[in-house]
């Protein structure tokens, strides 16, 4: 399959969605590399301009003859290192905070109205598929740090609510798959000792984008179960790390070996289990919201 052609049709329709090919961006007299740079020296008190270039791709005339305009316009000011002569720090003046300021609340209220026609479930689908566009395309080293923590407040709802929409829209598989999901979580709660049982949260900007469970299964054995990490945040190398940390803890509490349920058709969850050191010691045919699955036990000592 030609996938170019498909690219290059979602390029045109989103630009036209966006309307970056209209004069100017959000009524403004900028295009939209301008209000880019704009956008980058607004979100700090000072900028290095080999920086702003490398950051953007720029061709080192086109950023010259941008910035020279804004110092026209009076929206910058431009002065040489003094670590550095040879390389050249940009600020936003008063009006050019202003300006910034003014294509800021622009661009919010024009995203805000793109998706007020859109009910709370399509939002999400819309972000999720966004995230994964980047987390596929942008490089490791842009990508947004994330923080590993425990579950605070309302964590515990997060888990059974994101495992019942991602498995549903990504394989089908209905209710009873939530319910199990939402089972497992009460039991750890009811049944919770924090020596020999764990679970950790994975954040990206304040928001939950995985999680995973250490639980007891038995005095000299544990359990990882509930490993996801949403589509907005694979590719950051979150699911491993999850493990990491679960595979931790086990050895701390005292636990000789480390076992998992999964299906065949989790790929990518098969692909961190394997890296992790899991080896799969059993398979049998099983079915999920009359869909037929292969159930999977891994494991591996500690």
């Amino acid at each position: 399959m030609d996938i170019v052609p498909e690219v290059r049709a979602f390029n045109r329709f989103y630009t036209s969605v966006i309307g970056v090919l209209g004069a100017g961006m959000h009524d403004t007299p900028y295009s939209l590399t301008e209000a880019r740079v704009l956008f980058e020296l607004g979100t700090r008190e000072a900028a290095d301009a080999a920086g702003i270039r490398a950051m953007l791709g720029l061709d080192p005339g086109y950023l010259s003859r941008i910035l020279a305009r804004f110092e026209s316009d009076g929206l910058v000011s431009r002065e040489r290192s003094a670590e550095d002569a040879r390389r050249q720090v940009v600020r936003l003046t008063p009006k050019g905070r202003d300006t910034f300021a003014v294509l800021d609340r622009r661009s919010a209220t024009e995203i805000e109205t793109l998706l007020a026609k859109l009910t709370d479930p399509e939002r999400r689908r819309l972000v999720s598929a966004m995230g994964t566009v980047r987390s596929l395309l942008e490089p490791a080293e842009r990508r947004e740090p994330y923080v590993i923590r425990p579950p605070r407040a309302g964590d515990l709802g997060w888990v059974v609510h994101r495992h019942g929409v991602l498995y549903s829209e990504e394989y089908g598989w209905g209710a009873a798959f939530e319910a199990l999901v939402a089972r497992i979580v009460a039991e750890y709660v009811e049944g919770h000792d924090p020596r020999r049982e764990a679970a950790w949260v994975a954040e990206v900007r304040g928001e939950p984008v995985g999680c995973v469970f250490c639980v007891r299964k038995d005095d000299t054995t544990a359990q990882l179960r509930l490993l996801l990490v949403e589509p907005s945040a694979r590719g950051m190398g979150i699911g491993g790390r999850l493990v990491e940390e679960c595979l931790r803890f086990a050895a701390a509490a005292g636990y000789r070996r480390i076992v998992l349920w999964t299906r065949d058709v989790l790929a990518s969850a098969r692909r961190i289990y394997q890296a992790a050191g899991f080896e799969l010691v059993e398979q049998h045919p099983g079915e999920e919201s009359g869909i037929p699955v292969n159930e999977q036990i891994w494991a591996r000592d500690l």
